[in-house]
């Protein structure tokens, strides 16, 4: 790698092997982000609440210098690092910044490999997420907050209030006139 920046980059890991990848990290030194969602597991005799991977066999690593790179790679379970073409992507800040204010809400979450189509910009002005860009699409009939992660394809899906939400453009029609039936859609 000739020109190493330091930054959120992208590990790919064998299959449940995540938790244990974070367990190394930490012995290590290495920040990571390893975003779980509560789900409920049933089986014939109990029910049991348990973390899952929002992003099964995805971790977020936040890499100092070559070196930690090289060191990520030699941990056990960790297939190689996304890479578009041959160049290693690397994460910008505000996405991991915007995923960690989307965990820090206490909603309902789900991921989706759904393709939306783009609609009204808008910018949620209140709550958790106030701050974040976003554009409004159709999305199962119901308020929904959808978070696209586009290199990983994955949508990341929350419950909304329409009220919480404000049009980008000051001349367009308010957002909350367009959301009986939509979602709303942060593009990273």
């Amino acid at each position: 790698m000739k020109n190493f920046n330091s930054g959120w980059y992208v590990v790919y890991t064998r299959s449940r092997y995540e938790k244990k990848i974070c367990n190394q990290l930490t012995e290590r030194g290495i920040e990571y982000f390893f975003p779980v969602n509560k789900i409920l597991k049933v089986w014939s005799d109990r029910k049991k609440y348990m973390d899952a991977p929002l992003f099964p066999s995805y971790v977020f690593i936040y890499l100092k210098d070559i070196e930690s790179m090289y060191k990520v790679l030699e941990i056990d379970g960790v297939v190689s690092y996304i890479r578009s073409g041959k160049e290693i992507v690397r994460v910008t800040e505000k996405v991991i910044d915007d995923l960690k204010l989307i965990f820090k809400n206490d909603k309902e979450i789900s991921v989706s490999e759904r393709y939306f189509e783009s609609g009204q910009k808008v910018v949620i002005h209140h709550g958790p997420l106030t701050g974040l860009d976003c554009e409004i699409v159709e999305c199962y009939g119901e308020h929904k907050i959808l978070v696209r992660v586009s290199f990983l394809k994955r949508s990341i899906i929350l419950s909304l209030l329409p009220e919480q939400l404000t049009p980008e453009n000051r001349n367009a029609v308010p957002a909350r006139t367009h959301l009986h039936q939509n979602a709303v859609c942060i593009n990273f």
